[in-house]
């Protein structure tokens, strides 16, 4: 009796294993990205929120170079769209604008946290998986002694 089909089982069960763990990891890092993104808006809401005409601020040009710039009109702010589009909104409408993206990253963390959830579920019965088939092996291996004294 060989051991050797438990093995390769055993192998496969870890490499599969591992595979999830690794699709687990890549799924955190993107809620953490997505975080990050959520931490921005909240801090452009917030100077969108007390700036005011007039008010010299630093504006970024690319590189982490900023430029001092005076504030022409606070009722004239561009807002990403997404997908390359962008909108002129008064600061009411910005915020609004913002906000809204903020809920969309709410609703996608959500999907991918319940994603990691399933992942981990599956991680989890392989892992079991790979239990019982270790418990088996070991078994076939005792028994292989007994017949063999």
């Amino acid at each position: 009796m060989s051991l050797g089909g438990g093995q390769q089982q055993m192998q496969e069960l870890q490499q599969q294993i591992e595979a999830l763990g690794e699709e687990i990891e890549g799924l955190e890092g993107e809620i953490e990205e997505m975080r990050a993104e959520k931490s921005e808006i909240d801090e452009a809401i917030e100077a969108l929120e007390n700036i005011e005409t007039g008010e010299e601020i630093l504006v970024p040009i690319g590189g982490g170079a900023r430029v001092r710039a005076e504030v022409d009109n606070v009722e004239e702010i561009i807002v990403s769209l997404g997908g390359g589009y962008a909108a002129e909104e008064g600061r009411d409408g910005a915020i609004e604008t913002l906000e809204g993206k903020q809920d969309t990253i709410d609703e996608r963390i959500e999907e991918v946290q319940e994603e990691i959830s399933e992942v981990e579920s599956q991680r989890s019965q392989l892992e079991e998986q790979a239990q019982q088939a270790q418990q088996q092996m070991m078994q076939q291996m005792q028994q292989q002694q007994g017949q063999g004294e």
